[in-house]
């Protein structure tokens, strides 16, 4: 009779343990991830074939290369010693790369949680030769938003994509960060020089106004959303991790510029300085309403587009213009011009020009600072606009549809000179 009893108790048991079972388990169509293997990943970088722009981020230039993020894939390596006819030459695969700096003839690009460092000295045929591996925080692709996202697995590696299917685990919840692209709000990135005359053969190469990435001296920064992770970079094909400090939030974009780290955040203007290159510090700010907000720095004044009607917050679309006090301890709000949806602007002496999303790219003489409205130069519609670089009279710009150059030797006529069209995949 005991031994029976026992055996209930044993069912009414499993039965129990069963129901609990069922209670935390449950079956759903989900975003399952892909996974590529962290050796995979760390064996991953290497020349391939050129091929078409398709989902384009970033852009750089380096003595006469143009160097175009594909989002999550790597990097187009475009000839543009003749502006107007360059050549696609080539792709580096570079497995999660948002963004890239270039020091002397160093790339240095992120690929998911490392960093890697290239050599282009022989753009025919980039090496790896330096790689600082578990530096940036584990980070997943975009996801398709209708259907729930599936449990990931560290230690199965990193996730390179998703796929729709039916998955049944454990009810658990946790949150990695994001990619946040070019093409969509934000992202990784670089920038040491704001614009104009660059010298073939200088130390740097010059990144757009999205830029996450930034060289100063013997030191690469490189942004997330809230935190700044230094590399000494002396020995450019060694770059070694030196350390990470909290910035701010919710940070978007980072210029450099006079010694000084401006960073464009969804909520104002964070100015950090390099006197301590290893310890950036905080030294002042500009806030505004909630938006996103690239920013360009020249001759004692900040550049400043907000843009709304996305995930930033608010409805304000705008350029400030705030004029910096020499120790960026109290910087003043002088003008606002009203805008459509602006993304990245770029500068070069009093010329600005501003992605203005799908109203275009604009151009402004900026000698007036009270009255930049009132002196256009020049504007470029039909083209929904990312970001520019203004260099030796020519402007490179990233759009939806392709890579635009414009010659602007001529401020009075500013003509395109070339184009590398987008393909999207059907």
């Amino acid at each position: 009779m005991k031994t029976i009893r026992n055996i209930i108790t044993v069912v009414i048991l499993f039965a129990g343990f069963n129901s609990c079972l069922d209670e935390y388990t449950e079956i759903f169509t989900a975003n399952s991830p892909v996974y590529m293997t962290y050796e995979e990943l760390r064996e991953a970088v290497k020349l391939g074939s050129a091929r078409d722009l398709v989902n384009p981020g970033k852009i750089y230039f380096k003595d006469g290369f143009i160097f175009i993020n594909e989002e999550l894939k790597g990097i187009h390596i475009i000839d543009n010693q003749n502006p107007q006819n360059p050549q696609n030459i080539g792709f580096i695969e570079i497995p999660g790369n948002v963004d890239i700096a270039i020091k002397n003839d160093i790339l240095y690009a992120d690929s998911f949680i490392d960093l890697v460092a290239i050599d282009i000295s022989n753009v025919s045929n980039p090496k790896e030769v330096g790689r600082v591996k578990d530096v940036f925080p584990y980070t997943t692709p975009p996801y398709d938003e209708e259907y729930r996202v599936a449990k990931v697995d560290e230690e199965e590696g990193v996730v390179i994509d998703w796929e729709i299917k039916t998955v049944r685990q454990e009810m658990e919840y946790h949150y990695y960060p994001v990619y946040s692209f070019a093409r969509t709000e934000v992202d990784f990135a670089m920038n040491d020089a704001s614009g104009g005359a660059v010298q073939s053969g200088s130390t740097f190469g010059i990144g757009g106004s999205m830029a996450r990435f930034g060289l100063y001296n013997d030191y690469l920064y490189v942004v997330d959303n809230a935190t700044l992770y230094i590399f000494d970079v002396k020995n450019p094909e060694s770059p070694h991790d030196i350390g990470s400090q909290n910035v701010g939030w919710d940070i978007e974009t980072m210029f450099i510029y006079d010694g000084h780290m401006f960073f464009g955040t969804q909520s104002g203007m964070l100015i950090y300085s390099l006197q301590v290159a290893t310890v950036p510090e905080y030294v002042g700010n500009f806030w505004h309403v909630t938006s996103c907000d690239p920013v360009v720095v020249s001759d004692g004044y900040a550049y400043v587009t907000l843009r709304g009607g996305t995930r930033c917050g608010s409805n304000v679309n705008r350029l400030d213009v705030l004029k910096l006090s020499s120790d960026y301890l109290d910087n003043e709000l002088i003008a606002s011009y009203p805008l459509h949806g602006p993304y990245g602007l770029g500068i070069d002496d009093e010329t600005l020009f501003v992605c203005d999303g799908d109203a275009g790219l604009k151009v402004y003489n900026v000698a007036d600072k009270l009255h930049i409205d009132d002196n256009q130069i020049a504007s470029f519609a039909n083209i929904n606009t990312f970001d520019v670089i203004p260099v030796n009279d020519y402007l490179f710009m990233i759009g939806d549809d392709g890579f635009y150059q414009y010659d602007y030797s001529d401020l009075q006529n500013i003509t395109q000179v070339s184009f590398i069209p987008v393909v999207k995949n059907n």
